[in-house]
Order: C-alpha cells, then structure tokens, then sequence
C-alpha cells in the first residue's frame, strides 16, 4: 500500500515535504551560504551545462521535479515560464533538473514552451550534489535552490507547484 502511495505521489508531483515548515536552514547537505555545486548535466537540447560555472554570477535559480509532464511539475514549470520576463528582469538564471532523459526533457519543453534550460541528471549526480532526496530510490522530490553571486541565498525542500515563481520573487523582493 505504500509503494502505491508513493506512486501516486510522483506522478502527482506531490511529496510528503509539501507539509514541512518553511525558512529551513539546511538540508541535510547544503546549508545557506554554500557555493552551488560544481556539477554538470545535459540540458534538453544535448549541451552540456555546469552549474557550478553558470551560478558564479547573479541569481541562480535551480529546481528540482520529480518526472516532467506530470501535472505538478508542469504546473512547477509553467510557474516559472508565467513570470520568466521578471524573472529575468531580476537576473535570474533558471534550470530545472529530473531524471528523466534527454529526449523527455526536449518534449517538456516544447510541450510547455519553456523558455529556460531543463537537466538531464539520468545518473543522478546533480541531485546528490545538492542532497535531494529521492521518492521511491528514483525520482527527485520537488525542492528549489537560490544563489547569488555563487552562495546559496534561499531554498525550499517543499517547493510550491504553481506557485513556484511568487515564492522565488518574495525572496528577491526581501533581497533588495
């Protein structure tokens, strides 16, 4: 009964963090004030991206879906592709990391016309890197990363589905 639950979970985009209490310090691996990771993964087109380079300047966003196409990570995505040109206007970098291949991640995107790069982290190294943990051994849970300037400056381990923007534009408003 409860592997059925934790299916239901994954493919529902939720996950038992949705229920924690928010303005955590750490998670168990990264801790506010840390440097992103320097890790590397293929994005939907096939080139490879090191977040480790592409965070040491500005805001960095990474965020972390279960499996794309879903109904909670489409909503996750169209979230952040909703408020894409204020986020940018903030400087704000966006990649949003799963398991799912290179193919499904290129799909995600057209589908939804995403505007930011999508990660292909089939050997799971990015999602060790940041200490996500796993649903079932296999998918990432929904959880989101802020950097600036290269530091960890924000993050949720019960990363919002719609709602997944507002909450990255509260914490750049409170930057300010």
């Amino acid at each position: 009964m409860r592997t059925l639950f934790s299916i239901w979970l994954a493919f529902t985009g939720l996950t038992w963090a949705l229920w924690a209490d928010t303005g955590e310090q750490t998670n168990g691996k990264l801790k506010l004030g840390d440097p992103i990771p320097d890790v590397a993964a293929q994005d939907q087109n096939g080139k490879t991206i090191n977040l480790g380079q592409e965070g040491k300047s500005g805001y960095t966003l990474v965020y972390f879906y279960p499996k794309a196409m879903t109904p909670g990570c489409t909503a996750q995505a169209c979230s952040l592709r909703d408020s894409y040109t204020e986020l940018q206007g903030k400087g704000v970098k966006i990649f949003g990391v799963s398991v799912d291949p290179v193919e499904r991640q290129k799909e995600f995107e057209q589908k939804n016309s995403l505007p930011f790069e999508l990660l292909s982290d089939t050997d799971k190294k990015v999602i060790e890197a940041f200490g996500v943990p796993l649903l079932n051994n296999s998918l990432a849970t929904r959880q989101a990363y802020l950097f600036k300037d290269g530091k960890l400056v924000w993050f949720d381990t019960k990363a919002s589905t719609d709602k997944q923007a507002a909450d990255v534009l509260g914490v750049l408003a409170k930057q300010s």
